[in-house]
């Protein structure tokens, strides 16, 4: 007898970025600048007071990012990356073996492997032609039995953003009962001004969550703080789900630092989008169909020669992240990293 779950035998481990010694790394969308000014000098001070567990309600930081996005405190939940508040999201809600978990497909690859540590059943629509999300079909799956939805907006790995009025009308047909995660990891890189920021126009929905993270446009990848803004009931339920002192002392202090530097990060943002859609004009030379991206990543439909590709990359130095049997998503690093990427790409594709 298995001492452990046996549905999870099948479940696929979640696959970071690799790292190659001597390598470029493009495969797992951190930005390349370095720490923002003055978050090193908070680590460094935090660190002194390691041997204490950090604030477990991270209340100054929680006081800090209501300040800033004009909400009240009480709407908002921290941890450990977004990713890990996604993960609670799905504890507060789901608790029956048919409660369903909805997502698109291929979007964030946790979803799946949080649905499945639930035990909750995953619902997934598959993606338009354009690797946007099908919301009309998403809409369509919804049942009585559907708790908890993610809209990964802009989507990883495609980068491509839901707008405005598709949103609209897909929260008007989500049941009130049930809970809608509009995932804006990438946020600080969008410039469509019909991808609406879903705080300023749904933060008022009491079904509605807004995840973010500091460890994309933030830079604090190492350290993992997210948050979230939700209803004060559903933040409270999170609250309550998630592990203790997850948000250590010294990614708090990190996070303090780094909402400091908000001309520094939209800076650094625009630096990002320029070389992104550098880097989507040349690639669409090399490939038909690479789609508009909204996020700090490319996306590349190659389908069966996604891994080969890959591999091509790697052999000319850069290293990318393969969905086999997808497509390629190839983050956006600097103007050098970018042009040894293009490079290789070229080798890659003939």
């Amino acid at each position: 007898m298995s001492l452990t779950r046996p549905d999870l035998d099948a479940l696929p481990s979640y696959v970071p970025g690799r790292s190659v010694p001597g390598s470029i790394k493009l495969a797992s969308n951190e930005v390349p600048y370095g720490p923002l000014p003055g978050v090193v000098e908070a680590v460094t001070r935090a660190a002194a007071d390691s041997h204490r567990y950090p604030d477990l309600a991270a209340v100054a930081l929680r006081e800090k990012l209501a300040a800033r996005y004009g909400v009240d405190p009480a709407r908002v939940a921290t941890g450990c990356g977004s990713v890990a508040l996604a993960e609670h999201l799905a504890r507060a809600t789901c608790v029956r073996a048919q409660d369903q978990i909805l997502y698109a497909w291929r979007s964030f690859e946790a979803y799946p492997i949080i649905a499945a540590a639930t035990g909750a059943r995953s619902v997934r629509v598959p993606n338009r032609d354009d690797h946007g999300h099908d919301l009309p079909a998403m809409a369509a799956a919804l049942t009585p039995d559907t708790r908890l939805v993610f809209v990964c907006n802009p989507n990883n790995p495609t980068g491509t953003a839901v707008r405005r009025a598709e949103l609209d009308a897909f929260l008007a047909a989500v049941p009130p009962d049930t809970l809608v995660v509009l995932d804006e990891a990438y946020r600080e890189f969008v410039t469509d001004p019909q991808v609406p920021d879903s705080l300023a126009a749904y933060g008022g929905y009491p079904n509605v969550v807004v995840l973010r993270t500091l460890s994309k446009a933030w830079g604090l990848a190492g350290l993992r703080i997210g948050f979230l803004v939700a209803s004060p009931a559903v933040a409270d339920a999170v609250r309550k789900v998630t592990t203790p002192f997850s948000a250590s002392v010294v990614a708090q202090a990190a996070a303090l630092a780094a909402l400091d530097q908000e001309v520094e990060v939209a800076r650094r943002a625009r630096m990002v989008v320029a070389e992104r859609d550098r880097v989507a004009a040349a690639l669409r030379d090399l490939l038909p169909g690479v789609p508009a991206s909204q996020a700090n990543f490319v996306w590349l439909p190659l389908g069966a020669r996604s891994a080969g590709f890959a591999a091509g990359c790697e052999a000319g130095g850069v290293i990318v992240r393969p969905f086999p049997g997808d497509g390629v998503r190839v983050t956006i690093g600097t103007p050098t990293e970018n042009d040894a990427f293009l490079a290789a790409a070229k080798a890659a594709l003939g």
